[in-house]
């Protein structure tokens, strides 16, 4: 199953306000961001 295959989901980006698809489900009330963003949200888990 390659990454081609998961359905996508339209969002609005949370940081620059772009749209974008990301392939999960947003849940309401947390932040989505788009692939340029993300990196500048995540947090270091190590």
């Amino acid at each position: 199953m390659g990454f081609g295959s998961r359905p996508m989901h339209k969002i609005t980006c949370a940081d620059c306000g772009k749209d974008a698809e990301v392939p999960f489900v947003p849940q309401e009330g947390r932040p989505v961001y788009c692939r340029e963003c993300f990196p500048k949200h995540r947090t270091n888990r190590y």
